[in-house]
């Protein structure tokens, strides 16, 4: 089967004659067969270009994200009722790239689809291979992808400002180990401009922390008394 995009949810598939007619290959579901047929590998994730989602199919990202990185390797856009700020935040929430409105004219979706397209292509991803394994770092339910600066707690997307990112990814290549005040310093402060101590490190170790935790997840950021901190489950 040739790159095809996957439609999931009832009002994705009425799209389809129009897509096709685009120029699009499609594959779709709905329904209870969504998960049925992507546990069974029915669908080749390496030949899926791009997902269009509906809103009552959300549920179905993490399955999507697993089985050919839909959000992270291909284009993933979501169903939402109206462009506004909401829907804005509730893209960014489940790991989307853009969203779409059923009933909207046919031409703004085919615009967004082939903008996201474009962008993975101009990075270098090769739509004609298998999914590449993706070059994120993990520990326990925490990823973060360094390249696209994005952070999840399970599915659960968490915005960091650019410090915390950078601290959390210190923390995360040096995982199990101590990684002291002065480290932290030299590799996150010392080209910003900014002044730093280890006072400014708590706090921003703070706001890490309460970020991470937000829904009662298990602590894995620990202080090492007199020393500094270490990544740990």
């Amino acid at each position: 089967m040739s790159n095809a995009l996957l439609l999931i949810g009832e009002r994705a598939l009425e799209l389809r004659e129009r897509l096709e007619a685009s120029g699009y290959s499609t594959l779709g579901w709905s329904g209870a067969e969504v998960a049925q047929s992507l546990q069974s590998q029915l669908v080749n994730p390496g030949r899926v270009q791009a997902v269009l989602l509906t809103s009552d199919e959300l549920p179905l990202v993490p399955l999507l994200q697993r089985h050919c990185g839909a959000g992270e390797l291909v284009p993933l856009l979501v169903e939402v009722e109206a462009d506004d700020l909401a829907a804005r935040t509730r893209v960014l929430e489940v790991g989307a790239n853009d969203f779409w409105i059923h009933q909207a004219p046919p031409s703004e979706l085919l615009r967004k689809l082939r903008q996201q397209l474009d962008v993975h292509e101009s990075t270098g991803d090769s739509l004609m291979q298998p999914c590449p394994t993706p070059k994120v770092l993990g520990l326990h339910d925490l990823r973060i992808d360094p390249q696209l600066r994005r952070v999840w707690r399970g599915t659960r997307v968490i915005q960091l400002t650019e410090r915390e990112f950078a601290l959390l990814q210190l923390l995360m290549q040096h995982q199990g180990e101590t990684v002291t005040r002065q480290q932290i310093l030299e590799q996150v402060w010392q080209h910003s401009g900014e002044e730093a101590n280890a006072n400014v490190i708590e706090v921003y170790v703070r706001y890490l922390r309460r970020k991470l935790e937000e829904k009662g997840e298990r602590r894995l950021i620990h202080t090492v008394r007199g020393q500094g901190y270490v990544l740990n489950p």
